[in-house]
């Protein structure tokens, strides 16, 4: 398939009554490295004089609009902060409430001098390294690495607030890149060969041990018995769950690791996959490091010179946070090294972050909560320690869409330090749309979706779910009542294929996910590409599947191994029936499924729609728990029917004309639209979603 480059704006857009800027009609303050606060910042340069010119930081220039606002109203077009070339370190984020909001036709805008590389820091740069020459250090390290190790006092730089290794703390990066925490083994993982039986847990017939105490092969932790703060991070005992946990302590004779409470909430499990970090005698290799938080030392075998790659660790938790802020964007700026999230949003309209490059957080990118009609677009997004976006807004109770938007964003090699349930983007609330992304390199899932009327459109999904099992590239589940969701027109291909369990799924409705709408997507090598977990309602309609294993799967699991969920002891499902007003408007009458439901066999996965799909290689249907076209309904797929692609050994899935497929009814499906788009091909973002067909 022939996808869009990410797309770099030249003009800007419009979104959620934000309006163009009129070059005549804007005001413009100008930042620079060099510019002074108590400046006006109405010129670009200093003045002769020395007594005018930029101001220095974006606080600054927040100020600056605040006393221009207490003067008057907006100027007409609003103002335009130009930020020039430089690193910005800064020391606190930028705070901004409703007093510095924008308005309708006349927003504030902080952007990036066009050209120029401007980038918002969070961390501090390093300096007085020297290399290690304290002979107890020396014999703890392995031999390759004596006289490659450099050391730093970070309590000499003022920094002593490290934060702990299960929730991130303090990160180095160098050239750009995270570096390393030292770990064993370099790469994958070991197991658990046995654990203690003094609390057994028994869990779909498999048997562990609710006590963190387990037994080891092989004799590594020898190495490390001076070693203070040792941390494991594994998949205890579902691979969809990992933790990190601290050693207590560590008996070699008889290769017994005891960790510190609060334990694993699912247990242990012999066979389960972790591995050691935070341990000096591993920072064995270039690109490792290790912090010793009682004395404030760092430790670091920089691949390259300590000066080509600017090691810096991350200090604040975030650098812009905006509440009730309105009308503001923030353009074409490099945003790094926080110990959270780059931006959060916290209700306020038409809230922007446009052309952004969000890189190494200690959490995720974006976090939008509330408000209304906010926005990521054309952001390039990596190496987060979360996930990439959250677009929470919207109101459930009435139904009220909160129009956020994730579009035309390229999402990659994120989750890399909370592997799992921290997607690219999470949407949640009613009435929000991630549209025109690419995500990939992940080691979970990549759209995970609670509530109601979301639109997931035009994307493209590769080399997720890539560390983990019985997960979805997209995923929902575990209530009835989140319905009206749509997932149309993506391309899931080349998905994970770890461990041997449930498997990986590019569209995962879980546990009775209901309502949904799975049409004109594109699976190609995708696992289980759509599996119905015992949900109703949905439709799976003129997808193309190729080589999925299998293409689809329903199952009816309230009959199996999930009766607890219907038979009184676990009451999941109906208490989150009955925590919507489901009854009456304006919910029986967009959901009048739920007004039947609990008369109607809810055990049962009623009113699902298989129709007019393709399905080629591998295997198409799965129907399990005694699943029969008397409850799914299934009509006019072609299966195993050469459907006459383009071409497929280049994944060119477009249909020939002669398609045996269009005589079923089949439509087709517009490719050129999926992934990131090109400026020429983008769509009005103030256009509403038009409605899924079901044609």
């Amino acid at each position: 398939m022939t996808l869009h480059p990410l797309c770099r704006f030249a003009a800007i857009l419009l979104f959620g009554g934000v309006g163009a800027l009129s070059a005549s009609g804007a005001t413009t303050l100008h930042v620079t490295p060099q510019g002074n606060d108590q400046w006006t910042g109405r010129e670009a340069a200093p003045n002769g004089d020395g007594t005018d010119g930029p101001l220095a930081t974006l606080a600054g220039a927040r100020d600056a609009i605040r006393a221009m606002k207490r003067r008057g109203p907006l100027p007409d077009g609003g103002v335009i902060v130009e930020v020039g070339q430089g690193v910005y370190e800064l020391a606190a984020a930028v705070e901004m409430g409703v007093d510095d909001s924008g308005e309708l036709g006349a927003p504030i805008v902080y952007r990036a001098a066009a050209g120029e590389e401007v980038r918002l820091v969070g961390g501090k740069v390093v300096t007085g390294w020297k290399l290690v020459t304290d002979s107890k250090i020396l014999e703890r390290l392995e031999p390759s690495a004596r006289g490659k190790v450099w050391q730093a006092d970070l309590k000499a730089l003022g920094i002593d607030d490290y934060g702990n290794v299960a929730s991130g703390g303090l990160e180095l990066f160098f050239d750009d890149q995270p570096a390393r925490l030292a770990r064993w083994p370099n790469a994958d993982f070991v197991k658990i060969r046995d654990v203690t039986k003094e609390a057994p847990e028994t869990s779909h017939g498999r048997t562990g041990s609710k006590v963190g105490n387990f037994y080891y092969e092989g004799d590594r932790p020898l190495r490390w018995r001076d070693e203070k703060d040792i941390w494991l991070h594994g998949y205890w005992f579902w691979d969809w769950s990992d933790q990190y946990q601290q050693v207590e302590s560590i008996d070699t004779e008889q290769q017994l690791v005891r960790l510190a409470q609060p334990y694993h909430g699912y247990g242990y499990l012999p066979g389960a996959r972790y591995y050691a970090l935070n341990v000096l005698a591993e920072l064995d290799e270039p690109g490792e490091w290790q912090l010793d938080r009682e004395t404030g030392t760092i430790y670091f075998w920089p691949p390259t010179t300590l000066e080509e790659g600017r090691p810096m660790v991350s200090a604040i938790v975030t650098l812009a946070t905006l509440k009730d802020a309105s009308h503001v964007r923030f353009e074409g700026f490099v945003m790094e090294a926080v110990r959270g999230a780059a931006v959060k949003i916290a209700g306020g309209t038409g809230v922007q972050i446009v052309d952004c490059t969000i890189r190494n957080t200690g959490d995720i990118a974006v976090d939008i909560r509330g408000g209304s009609k906010n926005a990521v677009i054309g952001c390039d997004i990596s190496n987060t320690a979360g996930g990439g976006i959250s677009l929470d807004g919207g109101d459930l109770a009435t139904l009220t869409p909160g129009e956020h938007l994730a579009e035309n964003n390229h999402i990659h090699h994120y989750a890399r330090w909370k592997r799992t349930y921290t997607p690219a983007v999470a949407i949640s609330g009613v009435g929000n749309r991630i549209r025109h992304n690419l995500f990939h390199d992940a080691p979970h899932n990549a759209v995970q979706l609670s509530g109601n009327d979301h639109l997931i459109e035009f994307n493209e999904f590769h080399h997720v779910c890539l560390e983990t099992d019985d997960v979805g590239a997209f995923y929902m589940g575990r209530d009835w009542t989140q319905r009206g969701n749509v997932v149309r027109y993506n391309y899931f291909h080349h998905l994970g294929r770890h461990g041997g369990g449930v498997g990986v799924m590019a569209v995962y409705l879980d546990d009775w996910a209901s309502g949904t709408t799975i049409y004109g997507n594109i699976c190609f090598q995708a696992g289980r590409a759509v599996l119905i977990g015992g949900g109703r309602d949905n439709l799976v309609k003129n997808n193309v599947f190729v080589d999925c294993t299998p293409s689809i799967h329903v199952d009816a699991r309230g009959l199996g191994w999930a009766k607890s969920y219907f038979d009184g002891s676990d009451n999941t499902l109906f208490d989150r029936l009955q925590a919507v007003d489901y009854r009456h408007s304006p919910w029986s009458d967009r959901y009048p499924e739920l007004l039947t439901l609990l008369d109607d066999e809810p055990v049962m996965p009623k009113g699902n729609v298989i129709a007019r799909n393709i399905s080629v290689g591998g295997r198409w249907l799965d129907l399990a728990d005694g699943l029969t076209n008397a409850t799914v309904k299934i009509e006019d797929n072609l299966v195993d029917v050469d459907p006459l692609f383009v071409d497929r050994a280049k994944e060119d899935f477009r249909l020939q004309p002669s398609s045996p497929a269009f005589k079923l009814g089949f439509k087709a499906i517009p490719v050129e639209k999926i992934g990131l788009e090109r400026s020429e091909h983008r769509a009005s973002p103030t256009a509403a979603p038009e409605a899924a067909s079901s044609e």
